[in-house]
């Protein structure tokens, strides 16, 4: 009988231990074993970063880049992907350092500075008032999932506007898909940067020579 109660006794201790360490967080989950998010950024390449811009011709006029507004969807930092067709999915565990549509106008203005069509390239918003407007809209930046390997698309429209009388120089639609080294959200950073490099250099022709007019009808 004696024996019988210091087991009961014994296992009551057990368990009110047991309830003391749950309330002291014994058996919390440790932080090491959460998943980390991990950042990505988009940026220039380092010969793009790195050269200076050339002097400006005579009479060039003020470039203003309005901020580019993004395609419902792809406002976020979120790093958007589809499987298919009309559903975007965004990765839980990586995400851009911010929406993809503002990490876009600083590097665009140091591609418009580097033509050398202007006498100065201004991101709004700003108190300068341009002789020339660039927005940007529908901006969309996502990782398909519909063919192996998967592909990044980048994609925008842009529209030169005359100021102060509003009138519009040239609006052009660019898109750009590179696919990715590896199948995962790394991998799409990676193709994210490269096909923007390339979009961006097209962007800059293309405003260059609508405000040179060359080649004829080149908006």
């Amino acid at each position: 009988m004696k024996g019988w109660r210091a087991s009961r006794l014994a296992a009551r201790m057990l368990a009110a231990g047991g309830l003391c360490c749950v309330l002291a967080g014994c058996f919390s989950v440790p932080r090491e074993t959460r998943e980390t998010v991990r950042t990505f950024v988009l940026t220039l390449d380092a010969q793009s970063n790195g050269a200076d811009a050339p002097p400006a011709k005579p009479g060039a006029g003020l470039l203003v880049v309005n901020v580019p507004q993004a395609q419902p969807g792809f406002e976020s930092p979120n790093m958007a992907y589809v499987q298919r067709p009309y559903e975007i999915g965004y990765y839980a565990a990586h995400q851009w350092a911010e929406a993809p549509s503002r990490m876009l106008q600083p590097l665009l203005v140091r591609t418009l500075e580097r033509t050398g069509v202007w006498r100065a390239v201004m991101a709004m918003p700003t108190s300068v008032r341009g002789d020339v407007r660039l927005d940007l809209d529908q901006v969309v930046l996502v990782q398909e999932f519909l063919q192996r390997p998967s592909r990044v698309l980048v994609s925008l429209r842009a529209q030169l506007i005359a100021m102060p009388s509003y009138q519009v120089v040239g609006i052009r639609r660019f898109e750009m898909s590179e696919p990715a080294p590896t199948d995962d959200a790394y991998g799409g950073a990676v193709a994210a940067n490269r096909a923007l490099q390339i979009l961006l250099k097209d962007l800059g022709d293309w405003a260059a020579g609508c405000v040179n007019a060359r080649p004829a009808g080149a908006c």
